[in-house]
């Protein structure tokens, strides 16, 4: 029997969708195991070239990845399916909290949980992190160069569009004049 990828892919990014607390970025450990070991849809190195793209276009970011893996496994028909399957989960969630935000709006139980939730988040987006980091090649040699971007940021605010376009040209021109093949 073939196995209906469309259905397979919805379901799996369906799953991410609804147990993932903290956004696209905490997504990442769950897509990366799916994805990339659980079902070889991508390779480590896709992997990490996706979640640069992802991140670099407009949009949502697991979003983004989605449509990326849906589009490789059945075109259209796999983007919107597993675009369906990440973005369901979240919006029925919104939907419900807006329906009842104004009865637990002052309850300390909910406030406390989502208090309590904050470092989990802050620990799931961490940790792919560090494992994309060292995909990357990252080492204590170069590491200067993602805190620098970071400071850039953060601090300093700058705009990460004028990052990402020096960056494009500062790899072109590095693949251009002076990598050495």
């Amino acid at each position: 029997m073939k196995e209906n990828i469309c259905l397979q892919g919805f379901l799996t990014f369906l799953k991410i969708g609804l147990f993932t607390i903290g956004g696209g970025y905490a997504m990442i450990p769950l897509i990366e195991r799916e994805v990339v070991e659980r079902r070889q849809w991508l390779t480590k190195e896709d992997f990490l070239d996706l979640m640069s793209l992802s991140q670099a276009l407009p949009g949502v970011f697991a979003v983004n990845f989605s449509i990326y893996i849906g589009h490789k496994l059945r075109g259209m028909r796999g983007s919107l399916a597993l675009a369906a399957g990440i973005v369901l989960p979240s919006f029925i969630i919104i939907l419900l909290i807006a329906m009842l935000f104004s009865a637990f709006a002052d309850n300390k139980v909910v406030e406390a949980i989502f208090k309590g939730i904050r470092p989990a988040v802050v620990a799931l987006i961490a940790v792919p992190c560090i494992k994309l980091g060292k995909t990357a090649h990252i080492t204590w040699t170069n590491v200067w160069f993602p805190i620098a971007v970071a400071v850039l940021i953060a601090v300093a605010g700058f705009s990460p569009v004028y990052i990402i376009v020096a960056v494009a040209v500062g790899a072109f021109l590095y693949g251009r004049y002076f990598k050495e093949d």
